[in-house]
């Protein structure tokens, strides 16, 4: 039986870390890349490089950023009464491409989850505090995910809100529980926004 070369092992090795790809695909990936040449490599490889030398977290929001602070936080356009709550920087773009959304977000960077150790003080709910306490913001919307998680997050941030005077809304149930929100489509999205409700 042939074995593969050490150098396409290892980035076969490689790729399967990234998320959702297995080993085939990890394989075919490889061959992909290698058999593409090296021009077609050494631009993924500049691509890869830069993004690790300029991409970082936005100061204010926690969102994926080359500038700080982001072009979303720094839009005069944008709403700033207005910050919509979400678990990662793939949900920002989910509710971006979406195009309803014209307020601030704050990304959490994870959910509450006791059974793996992670409480509040791993997230970024103080900064979320700190950034509420201005004044200026007038609504919280808390768009976690439809799960135990995303509702164990939302239940304790609206328990922290909630005494500060704040209007504190939760997605509407168009997302089906247990489902991720870089995967529901732009209507979808669209239609949990408008018909959001307020958290007791």
């Amino acid at each position: 039986m042939s074995r593969l070369p050490e150098s396409i092992h290892r980035l076969v090795e490689e790729l399967r870390k990234l998320p959702g790809v297995g080993p085939k695909t990890a394989q075919r990936l490889a061959f992909h890349l290698v058999v593409s040449g090296k021009e077609s490599m050494d631009r993924l490889i500049a691509a890869l490089a830069e993004a690790r030398d300029k991409v970082g977290y936005c100061s204010v929001c926690g969102n994926l950023t080359d500038q700080d602070p982001c072009a979303i936080c720094e839009d005069p356009k944008r709403d700033s009464s207005v910050i919509c709550v979400v678990a990662y920087p793939k949900d920002v773009l989910a509710f971006e491409r979406a195009g309803a959304f014209r307020g601030l977000y704050h990304v959490l960077h994870g959910y509450i989850e006791p059974l793996k150790g992670i409480g509040p003080e791993e997230l970024r709910i103080q900064e979320l505090l700190k950034r509420v306490s201005s004044g200026e913001v007038k609504e919280i919307i808390l768009a976690t995910n439809p799960d135990v998680d995303g509702e164990t997050t939302a239940l304790y941030l609206a328990r922290a809100l909630k005494p500060l005077g704040l209007k504190v809304t939760r997605l509407a149930r168009g997302l089906p529980f247990g489902a991720d929100l870089d995967y529901a489509d732009e209507m979808t999205i669209l239609k949990s926004l408008e018909a959001r409700r307020e958290m007791d």
